[in-house]
């Protein structure tokens, strides 16, 4: 498979090594990148890298490939997807898809023009055996219907540390933490409902990273909270950043169909956690993705159902084996057309109910999603022409 990569930073550096492990086809034709933070984990790992071109313009009309790979600052996407779609090419897009609702809205109406079938996006958890398993007891009845979910993502202080130092620190680039990190999750959990959220609200703000908090000089300085390298608009400083983001976040969340979710993040957990409790009328599913388990409950006779252990494939994967059978799945959608577990209407909605979480936290309302969810279907059919575009109601 030939590739084509728009924003060449640690993120596309590492999935291009993971591809070209399952693909012995594989190969970077060119990447438009001013600083290509991923290049030389590609060069280390012996994966040729084609041409560097200065715009993403130039790189979609100088080569021929299979799949487009967009991996810049999230605030670009939007464009950068535009220039795909439009030159007909199939596209990949790391998450979050894209940063506002307008761009949200904006999108609609692009996949209502040239579908979203050749769009992909990187909501890479779809793709864990965790969550495939969790789905497959769903669908076997063990749960039965769904009631209420008890949700968490859960990062190390170092990773905290690294939000605080990389351009991922300022909203403006990002849409926000819960945008940027979290969405993962709110797609997952948003899949088990089968609903859309209706009502939003939600708490949080920053007291870990903070400037009475700061260590003493050279304590665990570099070993904590400069492990994770930043790459573009890199700082230094961790507990004095200009970041605008939160480190920790609570949200409550109605969907359409009555089912209720409560979602907690928080930034600095030096025994880290991301774990869920599905419980439904028959039964519950309780897992950790980091601590790598899945364990489902019968109601009726308190049996367990399923007792599952998972590990990553080798030291060096990411994202709990996710990043292994995701790339599986993109090589064989390009070679065969094969279902993708998750799409660009998933990762819009997530998107969606990740901001509409901040909204309520910065307004301390209750967000009623339903005005927004009619536009954001006219866009998607083509029967917005002329409207405004709305924000989603202050219940």
């Amino acid at each position: 498979m030939k590739v084509a990569i728009i924003g060449l930073g640690f993120r596309m550096g590492y999935l291009g090594r993971v591809f070209a492990e399952l693909d012995p086809t594989f190969e970077i034709v060119g990447y438009a990148d001013p600083s290509p933070a991923g290049l030389p984990g590609l060069t280390e790992a012996g994966i040729p890298v084609g041409k560097r071109y200065e715009t993403p313009e130039a790189l979609i009309a100088g080569e021929r490939f299979d799949l487009l790979m967009i991996g810049s600052p999230n605030h670009m996407h939007l464009g950068h997807i535009r220039m795909g779609l439009e030159a007909g090419l199939t596209v990949f897009t790391e998450k979050p898809i894209v940063i506002s609702i307008a761009e949200s809205l904006e999108l609609a109406r692009l996949l209502n023009t040239h579908g979203h079938d050749r769009l992909l996006v990187g909501l890479v958890l779809r793709y864990s055996p965790l969550y495939r398993d969790l789905r497959a007891a769903q669908a076997q009845g063990s749960l039965g219907d769904v009631v209420s979910i008890e949700a968490s993502e859960h990062i190390e202080p170092y990773h905290g540390a690294f939000f605080m130092r990389d351009w991922r620190r300022y909203g403006r680039y990002t849409g926000g933490f819960m945008l940027e990190k979290c969405c993962h999750d709110l797609d997952l959990y948003n899949g088990v409902v089968g609903a859309r959220p209706r009502f939003v609200a939600s708490f949080g703000g920053r007291k870990s990273f903070v400037p009475q908090n700061a260590p003493e000089p050279g304590v665990n300085d570099l070993e904590i909270y400069h492990r994770k390298p930043s790459g573009w608009m890199g700082s230094d400083k961790v507990f004095d950043s200009d970041a605008d983001i939160i480190d920790y976040q609570t949200a409550i969340i109605e969907y359409e169909n009555g089912v209720a979710m409560t979602f907690h993040t928080n930034l600095n957990v030096p025994d880290q956690f991301r774990r869920f409790c599905v419980i439904g009328s028959k039964g519950m599913a309780e897992g950790d993705f980091v601590r790598g388990y899945l364990d489902v409950h019968s109601a009726r006779t308190h049996e367990k159902l399923v007792d599952k252990r998972y590990s990553a494939p080798s030291e060096k994967s990411q994202h709990y084996g996710a990043d292994e059978q995701m790339a599986a799945d993109v090589l064989a959608f390009i070679q065969t057309g094969a279902k993708q577990p998750v799409s660009a209407l998933d990762a819009i909605e997530a998107g969606i109910l990740a901001l509409a979480i901040d909204q309520a936290r910065l307004s301390r309302t209750v967000v009623d999603l339903a005005p927004l969810w009619k536009e954001y279907d006219a866009c998607l059919h083509g029967d917005d022409a002329g409207r405004d575009v709305p924000v989603a109601k202050q219940a």
